[in-house]
């Protein structure tokens, strides 16, 4: 069982970046050409690396090796990406790795790939990448190939050494279980549940019971064993589950008008731990999307048009505006998930604005964005 926060920490130790892996200071899959860059990356270390595991570390900046952190990023559809744009795709597996010295909102996102010893090659046109292109590591360079390539296995004793040196132990499982629960967690109510006698989870959040039901907001939870976070919310809350094999996370949404919200259940994740050391996750996308009155929302949908314009030009909002800026990415949401297809477009589009402002309704707009995502490949 590998430690991804080790395995991080090896790979920037060992080299800079190289045929088998290559760090960012960040990505953008909200973007064309930031999906067109991720997949040639992809593409490139795939064929460079036919017989072991390639990586991709996302937070670090490339000169200092300096780890910044991103946001949590828990998009479970993005093979599906891969399988759209891709001929002969690997299998690409994208973790939230957490690290003690970030702040609590942030990661090291590790992308891990895992090569189908076929070429990969793109299946369509995408930015100024034209389908049938194919990709290959020239050192820390991702560089197009035109002519007939051969692919070689160079890279894998390297891989290997690498992965064994960040194999896991029993004293850093009881180092994170400490440390998540009674320094990170210590306001939070932190618990912890072992698996098949080797998997650690450990979950905290705030509780409050409804009814017999406990849900938590401020939510925490990740797989000590991998220093992988599984879940991370200053928002939502969500209901959690477990039994001898299995853990479950059932993640709720708040959404409505006029102060009337709802909680609606948005994504089931499902963790299926097995006797041989391994464990499988399960996402199902189980949200359905509340509907409202069209009158009222064609009037918040022109309410938001007005702020973000006012937030273009520089000009102050009322009080009145002030309070709907607030809730402007979550009826943004609404109005988008009632058929307004061009509520996505304008709240992506006013996002420097909302980042401008800061704390509450940037969190607010990054939450949006994020059940956006999920409900895009599913």
């Amino acid at each position: 069982m590998i430690n991804k926060r080790l395995l991080i920490k090896n790979l920037l130790a060992h080299n800079d970046e190289s045929s088998f892996y290559d760090k960012k200071r960040k990505i953008d899959l909200g973007s064309k050409e930031g999906k067109a860059k991720f997949l040639k990356h992809i593409c490139a270390l795939s064929n460079s690396n036919p017989k072991n595991n390639s990586y991709i570390v996302i937070g670090v900046e490339d000169e200092t090796n300096e780890i910044n952190g991103v946001d949590f990023f828990d998009d479970s559809k993005i093979q599906n990406l891969i399988n759209a744009y891709l001929s002969n795709p690997p299998l690409v597996i994208y973790e939230n790795v957490a690290f003690p010295n970030l702040p609590s909102d942030k990661v090291v996102g590790l992308v891990s790939i895992r090569a189908t010893e076929e070429i990969t090659s793109l299946r369509r046109n995408i930015w100024k990448y034209w389908g049938g292109a194919i990709f290959l590591r020239d050192g820390s360079m991702s560089m197009p190939k035109d002519f007939d390539i051969v692919i070689q296995d160079v890279n894998s004793e390297i891989v290997m050494a690498i992965e064994n040196k960040a194999k896991n132990n029993i004293e850093y499982t009881l180092d994170g279980v400490i440390d998540f629960n009674y320094h990170r967690h210590k306001d939070l109510d932190a618990n912890y549940k072992v698996f098949k006698e080797q998997f650690v989870v450990c979950w905290a959040g705030n509780p409050k019971k409804v009814k017999d039901d406990i849900y938590y907001s401020r939510v925490d939870i990740e797989l000590i064993n991998e220093q992988v976070r599984l879940f991370y919310s200053t928002l939502d809350e969500v209901s959690i589950s477990f039994t001898e094999d299995e853990f479950r996370i059932i993640e709720y949404v708040h959404l409505g008008l006029n102060n009337q919200n709802k909680y609606y259940a948005l994504e089931e994740v499902t963790i299926v731990f097995q006797e041989n050391g391994s464990y499988q996750m399960e996402t199902n996308l189980i949200f359905e999307p509340p509907q409202f009155n069209k009158k009222t929302l064609y009037h918040i949908y022109n309410a938001n048009l007005s702020v973000i314009e006012k937030l273009k030009k520089g000009i102050p909002l009322n009080a009145r505006e002030k309070k709907d800026v607030k809730n402007l990415p979550a009826t943004y949401l609404i109005c988008f998930l009632n058929n307004f297809t061009e509520a996505k477009t304008k709240l992506l589009e006013a996002k420097p604005y909302l980042k401008k402002l800061g704390g509450a309704v940037y969190d607010s707009y990054k939450e949006s964005v994020r059940i956006l995502r999920k409900m895009k490949y599913s």
